[in-house]
């Protein structure tokens, strides 16, 4: 197949990336041309000095091929055209008037990197994005489109102001909807009975655990247990109030916490409590030796509709460096990590849980937790995927009724 791969997330993004994880997977057995979103008029006023808007103007005056090839079957296209930026419309026949005017100029621009690379339409996957790709299934007339959910877009006062209304028929008009969550594939099959639960992958390259790294110097010392966690710190997804809690309530343990903080995290009281430490946003290729030095690992999401049925990449790294976790009870973590990840809920139960998890690691739970994660890689992820696209595509071709 010719996939044209479409979303939120920019192929030179620095953070982890489902689309490119799934795209480079793709790529091992069919041409994919990775569509970066394009840049829209108030960006492009506002950030024109940051690099990454520097060199698509560059594409847009002409200075530079907005074509790059990754490898023999991947390429990555950054559009010639700029897009207005329409979310602050209120009413919503304008925003509709104007994003189909986005929507046009957007599939022409794609078209004509098609015609230049001689792709055809074969697959259309639409990763989250809601309103720029909103159109393409009919401007661009794929033989199957698919929308992948692995958020919850509309829990996001951004997205919720018009996506509430747009998501559904983006849904609806697909031929097939993934998500990464079960929690998610729910609300898909609300609008296509064609929705299916396809996991969700990690790259195990990095995550390594025969691989002995040195302990990082910023890292505390002392005896006391480490515990830790690698990510965003985003007041939005993580529970401030109970890692406070716990910290004041467990002066045994000390608290690591790597990764760029919010506001919200910057002014928090972690910060004024002697068994809590920052250490930072580290390079991806660091991470490994972080995970490797702690004791145990954290999750302590915030139980809202944006993190609820969200599938956390984080939870399968630390699996795969054998690591004991404890998170957030939610229904998609009982049902997919429960037998593998200690759960809990406020501040007592995730002690309990932590002093459980530390008394019980030994070598045979390490190594069941790096089976599991090993389970869950994006090969896995895409070969189901395969699975319900050959499906809809043997259907359509005898012509028969797709049922689920």
């Amino acid at each position: 197949m010719d996939i044209l791969f479409v979303g939120q997330q920019a192929w030179d993004t620095d953070i982890g990336s489902n689309a490119k994880n799934i795209a480079e997977i793709f790529g091992q057995q069919h041409r994919v041309l990775y569509i970066n979103s394009p840049l829209d008029r108030k960006t492009l006023l506002t950030q024109a000095n940051l690099p990454t808007v520097k060199k698509r103007r560059d594409v847009l005056n002409g200075r530079l091929s907005g074509i790059e090839k990754i490898n023999e079957n991947l390429w990555v296209y950054y559009p010639d055209v700029v897009l207005e930026s329409i979310n602050w419309i209120p009413f919503s026949v304008v925003f509709d008037w104007v994003n189909t005017i986005n929507g046009r100029r957007f599939a022409q621009s794609i078209k004509r990197a098609m015609h230049k690379l001689g792709f055809k339409a074969d697959l259309l996957f639409n990763d989250n994005d809601i309103f720029r790709s909103f159109y393409l299934p009919e401007l661009l007339a794929p033989t199957a489109s698919i929308y992948y959910s692995r958020d919850n877009m509309l829990a996001v006062p951004y997205w919720r102001k018009h996506g509430i209304r747009l998501e559904p028929l983006l849904m609806k008009k697909s031929s097939i909807c993934f998500a990464n969550s079960t929690y998610l594939a729910d609300i898909c099959r609300l609008y296509n009975p064609h929705s299916y639960y396809v996991g969700q992958g990690c790259d195990l390259s990095l995550f390594n655990p025969q691989v002995n790294s040195p302990r990082p110097d910023d890292l505390p010392l002392s005896d006391r247990p480490l515990i830790g966690y690698v990510g965003a710190l985003l007041a939005l997804r993580l529970d401030i109030q109970l890692l406070e809690a716990l910290a004041k309530l467990c002066p045994q343990w000390n608290f690591v916490f790597v990764g760029p903080e919010d506001n919200s995290f910057q002014v928090s009281l972690l910060h004024k409590l002697p068994n809590v430490f920052f250490v930072g946003p580290k390079p991806v290729e660091l991470l490994p030796q972080y995970i490797q030095a702690f004791d145990l690992c954290l999750n302590p999401q915030k139980i809202n509709p944006v993190t609820i049925g969200n599938y956390p990449r984080k939870i399968d790294e630390y699996l795969a460096m054998g690591k004991p976790i404890v998170a957030t009870s939610t229904p998609f973590m009982q049902e997919v990590f429960g037998q593998f990840v200690y759960l809990a809920d406020s501040p007592i139960t995730y002690q309990d849980a932590i002093v459980k998890g530390l008394s019980e690691n030994n070598p045979s739970l390490q190594a069941l937790r790096i089976q599991v994660a090993i389970s869950h890689t994006w090969e896995n992820c895409v070969k189901s995927m395969y699975h319900y696209i050959d499906e809809y595509v043997l259907v359509k071709e005898k012509n028969l009724p797709h049922v689920a």
